[in-house]
């Protein structure tokens, strides 16, 4: 049997990690600025996470929600105190397609309406209603097209606010800071405008936290830079340091029902330890407030060599969640960085280099990063 060739890979073979760096098959290292899609929160095998979750699979890897899970509970008190969120309720799942699935169904059944509000160059998933709410027909398959979702310009609040007085609006669900959109980034006045309107008429407001939250944006919340406080919130990615998770944070407003949602796998016990021991490293670490001073740092950085470099249009983004125009296709940057300079980066569009990287990122490696990156804006 072969594997079903649906990713256009790179040749390199990642088998090791450990802070920043990844090494390949060659005993390569490499500079990661991408994190696996924004997934590695605290680093590469952080030795409390591996001894965290070393201990609970010797104690119990799995059993299911039919029982009394010590470990959710405790996950739940001390996410909801980082985030100050602690009034909310966590339904837990394995991914943040799932997360926003979820999310739009206690939209809808707290409405009973049918329609979605999404921003232009969105990305929420692939499963059916969330890929319903993604901006990109190329992956949204026939049996998923069934028109529930109508797409505004992100920060046109005039618009939202005229599909919203219809009435008929279930859900608007939002990126604070869009990531395969291009690290597009909602404005307060838009957001607040937003969740006013939100509330007017009678809509759920969900924001989607699986790419730019988690500390990412040197806030817990992304959200949190724009006075607001969503219905609903989506996590994943991060919560687990690359232990499949996600979850659902919602509000008081909505009353459980036995039955209603479920999963199989959603906040199984090696999945809890691992979001417990990322919440560890990341008070003993501080690392929401690097994410901050480290992005910061590396955005400024980035708009200095801008200066000087004509292939860079605009370096835009919030702490480690950063976006880089190029008036060249990104590829021509990020293939030579890694394979000449042995840097990871993500991408965007066709000219957005997407940078990711793992909150723990040092100022010196933001320096190293910008010396690579320059070394190869000079080649072309």
């Amino acid at each position: 049997m072969k594997l079903f060739d649906v990713y256009s890979l790179f040749d390199i073979n990642i088998v090791k990690g450990k802070g920043t760096r990844v090494w390949d098959d060659n005993d390569q290292e490499y500079l990661d600025l991408y994190g696996g899609h924004a997934v590695i929160s605290i680093g590469h095998c952080h030795p409390h996470y591996v001894k965290v979750l070393e201990r609970q699979l010797c104690n119990l890897g799995f059993y299911s929600n039919s029982v009394i899970n010590g470990l959710q509970e405790k996950l739940a008190d001390r996410l909801g105190r980082v985030s100050g969120y602690d009034d909310y309720q966590l339904f837990l799942v394995n991914s943040g397609a799932e997360a926003n699935e979820n999310a739009l169904k206690l939209a809808s059944f707290h409405t009973g309406r049918t329609r979605v509000l999404a921003a232009g160059h969105a990305f929420h998933g692939r499963t059916s209603l969330a890929v319903e709410a993604t901006d990109n027909p190329k992956i949204v398959a026939p049996i998923n097209n069934n028109g529930h979702t109508t797409f505004l310009p992100l920060n046109d609040l005039p618009a939202w606010e005229r599909e919203l007085a219809k009435g008929d609006v279930c859900a608007v669900i939002i990126e604070a800071i869009q990531g395969v959109g291009g690290i597009r980034l909602a404005t307060p006045e838009f957001a607040q405008g937003l969740a006013e309107a939100c509330r007017k008429h009678g809509a759920v407001l969900v924001c989607d936290e699986i790419q730019c939250g988690y500390g990412r944006s040197g806030k817990f919340f992304a959200h949190q830079w724009l006075g607001i406080k969503p219905d609903l919130i989506t996590v994943a990615k991060g919560i687990g340091n690359g232990f499949p998770m996600g979850g659902v944070l919602i509000s008081p407003r909505f009353v459980p029902v036995k039955g209603q949602l479920g999963t199989t796998f959603g906040g199984n016990h090696l999945a809890c330890a691992a979001a417990l021991a990322v919440l560890d490293v990341f008070n003993k670490e501080h690392l929401v407030d690097n994410a901050h001073e480290v992005g910061e740092y590396l955005i400024g950085k980035l708009k200095e060599l801008q200066e000087t470099e004509p292939h860079i249009l605009e370096v835009r983004g919030r702490g480690l969640m950063i976006g880089v125009d190029l008036d060249v296709p990104h590829k021509d940057v990020r293939v030579p960085l890694i394979h000449q300079e042995h840097c990871f980066t993500g991408c965007a569009g066709t000219n957005v280099l997407r940078l990711l990287p793992p909150l723990c990122l040092t100022k010196a490696d933001a320096d190293l990063f910008v010396s690579k990156f320059k070394h190869i804006l000079d080649t072309l």
